[in-house]
């Protein structure tokens, strides 16, 4: 992962501050959740497939390095980064790009899944227009932290992140749950795929990768041109529920809004007929996103046999009314929630209403 000498202070300090907000934000995740994260990140330290694994007691060695690591960074201040004799702010990722311009390379930063802070450094592989916005592709990753992000809005451009999305969708085929099995499978027979085997897997991955990379491209372009969900009150309701149940209901609500909406994931697939890309999305859908979005599996099983498109249109449609209902419903909660200054009302109310009918398996509206 060679760099310009000169900018060596440069990844010096964003590597810097990827591990002050890794100290700081590990504690986000689940046990299962941090062990997948820490083996993602070493894979890439290491410069493995995402299907290689490291020695057990290489791998044990590595964590306890990087928890001690942790242990003395934590709660540090973030520090600026020198670039062209000059000191940026971490989160001027404008001023930093523009700089980083002749050198193509590309800097991330951001608030990530419970505001968690995110940073990377990475190659910048082509640069495209699509739907009037700014796509930027990035393949090599010289700096990173544990979040494993395939894609995300930025300065009002799509980045595409091919070496995290490497591992992001191996690891999603790796530990998909049963239920998602046979959509899978149906989408690697689409992709050409002779059977599901892992050798399989591996040797078309990079066809597998093309087909998700479509996926990511339009869910943001979905989220951008989302007219429904207040960005701005967006921002402020995750700031105010950071590790709740809320936050992960607002998210999936803003995400199915961008899937289902009309240039959305669900709308390009639909357009393109990109079978084996739905097969993909069908088998992907978990959490929240089961109880709100139950036509999509229900019109994929009748799409299986029949290749009727028009049913997947109608699951579309039913998806996107239904992420307006939410939206629409938790934009009003939060209203009145800072009318009457009662976050925790206000959570408690999204938590009845929204959340616990959904637990119980079925969708309000």
């Amino acid at each position: 992962m060679t760099i310009d000498r000169h900018l060596e202070p440069l990844r010096t300090a964003i590597q810097h501050n990827c591990e002050i907000s890794d100290a700081s934000g590990s504690g986000i995740f689940s046990i299962c959740g941090m062990a997948l994260r820490l083996r993602d990140l070493n894979k890439w330290e290491q410069g493995f497939s995402p299907w290689e694994e490291n020695e057990p007691a290489a791998l044990v060695n590595w964590i306890d390095q990087k928890e001690q690591l942790w242990e003395n960074l934590e709660g540090q201040p973030f520090g600026s980064l020198p670039l062209n004799g000059g000191m940026y702010d971490p989160f001027d990722t404008q001023g930093i790009n523009t700089a980083l311009v002749p050198h193509k390379l590309f800097y991330g930063a951001g608030y990530a899944h419970a505001l968690k802070p995110t940073f990377f450094l990475a190659r910048v592989a082509k640069t495209l227009r699509l739907e009037g916005l700014e796509i930027i592709i990035l393949d090599q990753e010289l700096i990173r932290d544990l979040l494993t992000l395939p894609a995300m809005g930025q300065d009002g451009a799509i980045i595409i992140r091919r070496d995290a999305g490497r591992l992001f969708l191996w690891d999603q085929m790796a530990y998909l749950k049963n239920s998602g099995k046979r959509f899978l499978s149906f989408a690697l027979k689409q992709s050409g795929l002779p059977d599901a085997g892992i050798e399989n897997r591996k040797a078309h991955f990079d066809t597998l990768q093309a087909v998700q990379e479509q996926t990511y491209i339009y869910h943001e372009v979905g989220e951008i041109k989302d007219t429904v969900f207040d960005r701005e009150v967006f921002r402020q309701m995750i700031a105010a529920f950071p590790r709740t149940s809320s936050e992960l209901l607002i998210r999936t609500v803003k995400d199915l809004l961008a899937d289902t909406g009309p240039v959305g994931t669900l709308s390009h697939l639909i357009a393109t007929q990109q079978a084996a890309g739905l097969g993909f999305y069908a088998a992907f859908q978990d959490g929240l996103f089961l109880p709100l979005f139950p036509e999509l599996r229900q019109a994929f099983e009748r799409f299986a046999s029949d290749r009727d498109w028009d049913g997947i249109e109608n699951a579309r449609n039913t998806g996107y009314e239904r992420a307006g209902h939410y939206a629409r419903t938790l934009m009003d909660i939060f209203s009145d929630a800072r009318y009457s200054r009662d976050t925790q009302g206000a959570a408690d109310r999204i938590h009845t209403l929204l959340i616990e009918p959904l637990i119980e398996g079925h969708a309000v509206g």
